[in-house]
């Protein structure tokens, strides 16, 4: 029997706010939410310019705290995905699967063991040996490499991962990235002692994407 491998199309959206990015996620949603198909499958790929987002598993962030973080010259924004803080900055390399799991497998653990599946993956063709741990994420030891959260609704995602290429690391030491203390943060470039920019790791990322999602990738 012949399997049909579902059809997800990249949709490459450049340095955008979070806010516009946001918006452009939010009308793929609708696109889904009002179909009865399995398309269109989405991956919206971009970077932000500088941005921290609280997420749903949020800490007490008061008003003094996010308006220290915007005098940094950061937006800041409360979500509906998964997780607690996080920063987006240029250097990294964001990823919005906008996806039907009924065109996969209607697990959101699933889901989510599959984005992590897919960066370790991407890591290995760098030559970087990644992990997964009891925190949602992708590490290099005690330094996560990737951020991952998501929202799932009706079996439609959003939000995705993010992934650190070249990012200004400086920005992460305003916060307790992902609200775990005791760990940090490490990127592409870090671990491989140059500079790794975002468009050298897209087309890694996108063939583990392929292989662990099992899809066609369709480009604009």
């Amino acid at each position: 029997m012949t399997v049909t491998r579902a059809a997800v199309k990249v949709v490459r959206l450049g340095r955008i706010s979070y806010r516009s990015a946001l918006k452009v996620q939010q009308q793929h949603i609708k696109q889904h939410l009002d179909s009865s198909s399995c398309s269109p499958n989405t991956l919206l790929l971009c970077e932000h310019e500088p941005v921290y987002t609280v997420g749903i598993r949020r800490a007490p962030h008061p008003p003094e705290e996010e308006q220290r973080l915007k005098a940094l010259g950061a937006d800041f924004f409360r979500t509906n995905r998964g997780g607690l803080i996080t920063f987006h900055g240029p250097g990294h390399l964001v990823c919005y699967p906008v996806l039907n799991l009924a065109c996969f497998k209607k697990s959101v653990r699933w889901y989510v063991c599959e984005l992590e599946r897919t960066v370790i993956k991407m890591c290995i063709q760098f030559g970087i040996e990644a992990s997964t741990s009891l925190d949602t994420g992708v590490w290099v030891g005690d330094n996560k490499i990737c951020a991952i959260g998501i929202h799932c609704e009706r079996y439609i995602t959003s939000h995705g991962l993010a992934l650190n290429c070249n990012t200004d690391m400086s920005w992460f030491d305003n916060i307790v990235p992902c609200g775990i203390v005791g760990k940090g943060v490490t990127s592409l470039s870090r671990e491989l002692g140059r500079d790794v920019p975002t468009e050298e790791a897209v087309p890694k990322l996108l063939e583990a994407f392929t292989e662990q999602f099992n899809c066609t990738l369709i480009y604009n």
